[in-house]
């Protein structure tokens, strides 16, 4: 008994280390899905150079947040962490999908495969806001091309036939994904029946007009 102390006063040490990452830990986590929000913003907005620089604070962040909870593992695998990743992984992917540039790997991006496909997850239901935007500017030859995008994605995670303690939830996302896609398919459809419909229309008046003209 004589080391009890010695004992506790190590622990105590140890739980202020903890704490003091932990704290650290939460607060560069949202400062990360703050910054990642607004580098999606921009890539709405078609403002991909204020995306892209939005992009490269996030990823400073991001290292310095894991090389933090280095010699912590069960804080670098907590929920807070992962969900900051996944946002870091939704932010750089819903970029390259709208860019049209090849998708960052999770070995580029420093994360744990389960963050990834969460965020890949979530970067293709931000494709429909995307995607409806261009229906509605009635751009939909580009909004088709995205629509194929997201389709991609819910055909690749379908895939992923693995326990939820290891995806992290992937099943109730790729749920999530299948009826997001569902839904832009069909306001997708709509959209182009209705251009053909308007299409035809106009042709029918302007041989109605001609007919006319000649009569």
């Amino acid at each position: 008994m004589d080391n009890l102390h010695e004992i506790i006063d190590f622990i105590r040490q140890d739980f202020d280390a903890r704490n003091a990452a932990r704290d650290d830990a939460l607060k560069r986590s949202r400062e990360l899905i703050r910054h990642c929000s607004l580098s999606i913003r921009a890539c709405h907005r078609h403002e991909f150079e204020k995306a892209r620089e939005l992009l490269t604070q996030v990823d400073a962040l991001a290292k310095q947040m894991t090389s933090n909870l280095a010699e912590y593992p069960d804080l670098y695998y907590a929920g807070y962490t992962r969900d900051a990743l996944k946002e870091v992984v939704e932010a750089h992917l819903v970029y390259a999908l709208i860019h049209h540039d090849p998708l960052p790997t999770p070995t580029q991006l420093n994360v744990p495969s389960s963050a990834y496909l969460g965020g890949l997850a979530e970067a293709a239901t931000e494709m429909r806001r995307f995607i409806l935007d261009l229906i509605r500017q009635d751009r939909l030859d580009e909004a088709e091309v995205y629509f194929e995008k997201m389709d991609e994605i819910y055909s690749a995670l379908v895939t992923i036939d693995f326990p939820d303690a290891l995806t992290g939830g992937l099943r109730r996302q790729t749920d999530v994904v299948r009826g997001v896609t569902e839904r832009t398919r069909g306001d997708l459809t709509v959209a182009v029946r209705q251009r053909k419909l308007e299409r035809a229309l106009q042709r029918f008046e302007s041989i109605v007009r001609n007919e006319n003209d000649l009569a």
